[in-house]
């Protein structure tokens, strides 16, 4: 490790807290020839892996991750859910971070600052994710925190999601181009679609945890195991009460931890996972496969549910906080008592779909989203005029036609506000919200109004970072503004992401306390018009 490296990691710790443990990793970057749906095709590798590795870690770790970036191309990977405290600059996605060049490394210095739970990381740029390079994250309690539920015998990460055959740059330059993408053209399980089939090893009587995450590119779908049942008793770090499901929608984005109990004679089972709201139906599957198995599967694969829309709005509703557990510190997560709080402030954020100078374009409050020359966190830093302006998009819709602006958002820090999803469109939604976990009050059919909030679920929300809006209706969400910085709010559906449905949220105290803000960090890479600036004075 180089003096200068060292003296990095000496620098961050004092700040963070020496009595973090850290673990180090060092991943390379490549191209490499995959086979998901059976046919070569070129992929993104981590050290070799498609999937990427695992990162396992536990509450309040430091991690540190040296990216060499062995691509043709700029890169840069985000961490879906890790909330990245005080510290937006490590968020990975370009409106905070620059991008790693060709043939060059960049080390990401993570804290899992009070943050429990399942996670993924995936390439924020250039339609990369298209090509794979994403991967699970894990968060484990610390060794006196209790935990709900009894030690699993085995805890696996289950990556699903959709895939195209076609290469990532083919799929990009349609998408500059002006075209919509087609159905995607199969589902894959960790990887392997129905050609290839993953599996899962159990043993019976003992029961199992399995983390899992769509990390695809737009599809919700559904997960089941033939003959087995699911207990959800996690949600993107919030212990949920421990409701059982014989399938479970997980929408583009989010992430599910269930118990999954090897109660049934000693045999293979089928492992499904269809597309929900799609014509056709894309179906894969996996194997549930018993230790000492008297046989292979038996019968059709379970069948799930497809367009039904009440039955998803009825299973998201049921999945709330469990208020007596622990989540990242001792106190029960039920100590918190967001709906007795005053919001100071209505935001509403419509998505919309429309032609601009001739191409497809998607936005939010008619705004679609632009990259600027330079990230902005790192313009807001530097105090680089003329890349962003602070309330280029508004707080409600003006029913106004498309206009492409790099959206800015301002938001005051420490503000407790309220934000609506509305979904005016057939399709279904999914928001992510950078930096931050959220209270899901409520969700329903058509258009919110004020008098909505009287069906707002105000005890036991579920909290998490990822929420879906079905198609002509609304999500509503509870958010403390508690962690400064420079925040992408987006789309999951990757191709409306990429062409405008996102926007970045400046939540800004004046304070230059290290308490409420970590300064840029002196390994930044700078690009734009902050290159040849210094992070740190002489």
């Amino acid at each position: 490790m180089g003096s200068s490296l060292l003296f990095l990691f000496i620098s961050f710790f004092a700040i963070v807290g020496a009595e973090d443990p850290y673990r180090f990793f060092d991943w390379n970057v490549t191209y490499g020839t995959i086979y998901p749906l059976g046919l070569p095709q070129q992929g993104i590798l981590i050290n070799g892996q498609f999937p990427g590795p695992d990162i396992h870690s536990v509450t309040n770790d430091n991690i540190i991750i040296n990216v060499f970036n062995s691509l043709d191309e700029p890169f840069l990977l985000s961490w879906n859910g890790i909330q990245q405290r005080r510290n937006s600059y490590e968020d990975g996605v370009y409106g905070t971070t620059c991008p790693i060049p060709p043939g060059k490394n960049f080390t990401y210095i993570l804290q899992m600052k009070d943050q429990i739970g399942s996670f993924y990381y995936f390439p924020s740029l250039g339609f990369h994710k298209a090509a794979g390079g994403f991967g699970g994250i894990r968060i484990l309690s610390r060794p006196r925190i209790p935990v709900p539920f009894p030690d699993p015998a085995g805890d696996y990460t289950v990556l699903i999601g959709d895939w195209y055959q076609a290469n990532h740059t083919t799929l990009r330059a349609q998408l500059d181009n002006g075209s919509m993408l087609p159905l995607p053209d199969g589902i894959l399980i960790n990887g392997r679609g129905p050609n290839r089939t993953a599996s899962i090893n159990v043993e019976q009587g003992k029961t199992y945890r399995l983390r899992i995450s769509n990390v695809g590119l737009q599809s919700s779908l559904n997960f089941r195991i033939q003959g087995h049942r699911m207990k959800v008793v996690e949600v993107e770090g919030t212990h949920t009460l421990q409701t059982e499901f014989s399938s479970l929608d997980v929408h583009v984005g989010q992430s599910y931890s269930v118990l999954v109990t090897a109660d049934q004679p000693a045999q293979d089972f089928y492992i499904v996972v269809s597309s929900r709201f799609t014509t056709p139906i894309l179906t894969t599957t996996a194997i549930l496969r018993y230790a000492n198995s008297a046989g292979s599967v038996q019968g059709p694969p379970p069948g799930g549910p497809t367009i039904q829309i009440d039955w998803s709005l009825n299973q998201a509703r049921a999945i709330r906080t469990n208020l007596t557990a622990s989540g990242p510190r001792p106190n029960p997560q039920g100590s918190y008592h967001y709906g007795m709080i005053n919001t100071t402030r209505t935001i509403v954020l419509s998505n919309s779909a429309g032609i601009v100078n001739g191409k497809q374009r998607y936005a939010v409050n008619s705004v679609s989203f632009i990259p600027a020359d330079t990230p902005l966190k790192v313009a807001d830093f530097f105090k680089i005029g003329g890349v962003f302006r602070v309330g280029s998009i508004s707080d409600w819709p003006n029913g106004g036609g498309i206009y492409q602006d790099t959206s800015v958002m301002g938001a005051d820090y420490r503000a407790f506000v309220e934000i609506v999803f509305q979904n005016n469109e057939d399709l279904i939604q999914s928001w992510h919200f950078d930096g931050y976990s959220f209270f899901v009050v409520g969700m329903d059919g058509g258009q919110w109004t004020s008098n909505s909030r009287n069906q707002y679920n105000l005890r036991d929300a579920i909290a998490r970072c990822t929420v879906q809006v079905y198609p002509k209706s609304w999500s509503a969400i509870y958010v403390a503004l508690d962690n400064v910085g420079m925040w992408n709010i987006r789309s999951e559906f990757w191709a409306r992401q990429y062409l405008g449905q996102q926007f970045y949220l400046r939540v800004y105290t004046p304070s230059t306390s290290l308490r409420d803000e970590y300064p840029i960090p002196k390994n930044a890479l700078l690009c734009g018009r902050a290159t040849g600036r210094r992070t740190r004075p002489l």
